[in-house]
């Protein structure tokens, strides 16, 4: 087991500021638009960090401020919401036609209920609007899509009177074509139909004419002044303080999807916090009501009346899998034996207990999350004859790590006292340290790197810490300039898992040599032309998305599996909640949790979790 004083260091020291937070307690929330009043009025936090940059859709989603960047349904909503409970699709603005989406094409008819802020109806025009953009523009928010489909079709759905023979038009049906000679993936189509947030063509297309077409130029608008919404909330005011929501009465979801009522609260604020630490504070006091921050040690705050979705551990629901990225393109981590070497040594029991505050289960062997909705994919057997062996420990484990190490063909060189000096490759050479390269400042990754080090050390891998700012961490990712990288593929779940977190990790489709930049495999795993390159991971990469058969999935998957296992090009740390989900009811109960899952996990302004605004309560 690890030193307990490293773990507190890196994960529960809590900064002195936190003493002199103020602000966050009281019934009434002082604005430029007056004071709210409480009992109408919900706080949310975890997604803004700064100042509000812009709320323009079509901008980068990381410039666009809460709740416009990323998957939030308040304001622009898109076509389906994916629910992470059952891994079902619900409608929003549309509906999926399961039936007559297959590998070809993808299906949505239009709800004709849907309306814009403005009265417009939302119509097959603002959908191809958004989507054709990324075909028109590369520096497009939707320019990914190019690689999913090639278009997309609409028709009209009409309802014939068998007596009269009138005709009337019920909706409009959209096709979306499935990009054949590019990724051929029914299931990437479906991700991006629940991620697409949808905009009015009325409101952009005439701002394109007016700015000779440059989407430039659109990007750079602010458009914070009465926004042409689809969804229960439109923005009132921001400073860099908070950001205030108001109720839209009119939303025309009320009626077509909630039986005519109204979300319960009347304006919906995210305060902008500077750290992890304030908002636990606030949540504790009763002036935040839900959040989406790491908070540590939980099981304190419960006494405060903070709550979760589980009452007991692991209190979250795992939906992210944290993990080592290898640069399989050096010595020595291009040795796949030396790899499992690494994966080894490292103490997970010590990043499940005190990294990640118990929120988590057991980890088992492999890319496949032992959850609800990935579960069945697993192979026991194939984990334990291929997997890492997480039962051995102390001295059996270093043993079993030397062992590795020497047939790898290297050599761990320890002094006196047992602490590691250096290691040696088969000519004798000294070999350079390795680092692990990780964020500063997030606390729950500092410690899972810390534990992993040390683990690593003990059993003679030369490797340390290598913290770095943002500006260094992102382009050394996207590069390849790094020894091993945390990094969390996939973090939201989408239907298409576990496929993409197999295609983020595996994949040579988008390989890339060192200083090219990878979105994807950032480790460099599976060269085309190497000695090491295995095709077959990619035509199983082809075939699952356009596979029906239940059992052939499971088989396609297991593979897929066992070679993960048996080359290790990453190596999965924890599992981690997809978000985390705290909530207080002292001002607002009905929360959805494990005994009443009306809606997922998810803070109220995500996917599925939206509908948690229909169903919150006054505290009594």
């Amino acid at each position: 087991m690890v030193d307990l004083k490293t773990i507190v260091r890196a994960a529960f020291t809590i900064p002195a500021l936190c003493a002199f937070f103020v602000g966050c307690g009281g019934q009434q929330d002082s604005s430029s638009e007056g004071s709210l009043p409480r009992q109408e009025t919900l706080y949310l936090s975890g997604q803004q960090w700064g100042s509000p940059a812009t709320f323009n859709p079509l901008a980068e989603s990381w410039m666009a401020a809460w709740p416009v960047g990323g998957r939030f349904n308040l304001m622009y909503e898109p076509l389906i919401t994916y629910n992470t409970l059952n891994g079902n699709f619900e409608p929003l603005l549309g509906t999926l036609v399961d039936s007559l989406s297959n590998n070809d094409s993808i299906v949505v008819d239009l709800n004709p209920a849907a309306k814009w802020s403005d009265g417009k109806p939302v119509t097959s025009k603002d959908v191809k609007f958004i989507f054709e953009l990324g075909f028109n523009y590369p520096g497009a928010v939707t320019s990914f899509v190019t690689e999913q489909i090639t278009g997309i079709n609409v028709d009209t759905v009409y309802s014939v009177d068998s007596a009269s023979m009138k005709t009337t038009m019920l909706n409009e049906r959209l096709s979306f074509i499935v990009a054949k000679n590019k990724r051929n993936n029914p299931l990437s189509v479906k991700d991006a139909l629940q991620a697409i947030r949808i905009v009015p063509e009325h409101v952009f297309s005439k701002l394109l004419a007016e700015n000779k077409n440059s989407l430039d130029e659109i990007k750079k608008m602010m458009m914070d002044k009465d926004p042409v919404v689809s969804g229960p909330y439109n923005l009132q005011s921001y400073s860099p303080t908070k950001i205030i929501l108001k109720r839209r009465d009119d939303y025309w979801g009320n009626a077509a999807l909630h039986d005519g009522k109204l979300p319960a609260p009347k304006y919906v604020v995210h305060p902008i916090y500077k750290s992890n630490e304030h908002s636990t504070i606030a949540l504790r006091e009763g002036s935040l009501d839900a959040s989406m921050s790491f908070v540590p040690r939980i099981w304190h705050k419960k006494i405060s009346g903070v709550k979760t979705w589980y009452n007991d551990p692991p209190y979250f629901v795992p939906g992210a899998m944290p993990m080592l990225f290898i640069n399989t393109t050096k010595a020595p981590l291009d040795n796949k034996i030396f790899r499992r070497a690494i994966a080894t040594a490292i103490d997970y029991v010590a990043i499940r207990m005190f990294a990640v505050s118990n929120y988590t289960s057991e980890i088992i062997s492999g890319l496949i999350m032992p959850t609800s909705l990935e579960k069945e994919f697993i192979n026991k057997e194939d984990c334990d004859k291929y997997g890492i062996d997480f039962s051995i420990a102390g001295d059996e484990k270093l043993k079993a790590v030397q062992t590795m190490i020497q047939q790898a063909g290297f050599k761990s060189v320890f002094e006196k006292d047992g602490s590691l000096s250096h290691m040696e490759n088969a000519k004798g050479e000294k070999m350079p340290t390795m680092f692990i390269t990780s964020p500063a400042g997030w606390t729950d990754w500092e410690a899972i790197v810390t534990i992993a080090v040390e683990g690593m050390r003990k059993a003679g891998i030369d490797v340390r810490e290598g913290f770095v700012d943002g500006g260094q961490y992102w382009p050394a990712m996207g590069t390849g300039n790094f020894d091993l990288i945390m990094h969390k593929p996939v973090a939201d779940v989408s239907p298409s898992l576990p496929w993409s977190r197999f295609e983020a990790v595996m994949s040579s489709r988008d390989w890339r040599p060192i200083g090219d930049w990878a979105g994807t495999n950032i480790g460099r795993y599976n060269a085309p032309g190497s000695k090491e390159f295995r095709p077959e991971i990619d035509s199983l990469l082809a075939l699952i998305p356009l596979m029906t058969d239940k059992e052939q999935i499971k088989d396609a998957y297991h593979q897929l599996n066992r070679i993960f296992m048996e080359d290790q090009p990453a190596i999965p740390l924890t599992y981690l909640p997809e978000q985390f989900y705290e909530f207080s009811d002292q001002v607002w109960t009905n929360w959805p949790t494990e005994k009443n899952p009306y809606a997922p996990p998810q803070l109220p302004w995500i996917a599925s979790g939206t509908k948690i605004l229909w169903n919150l309560q006054l505290s009594k």
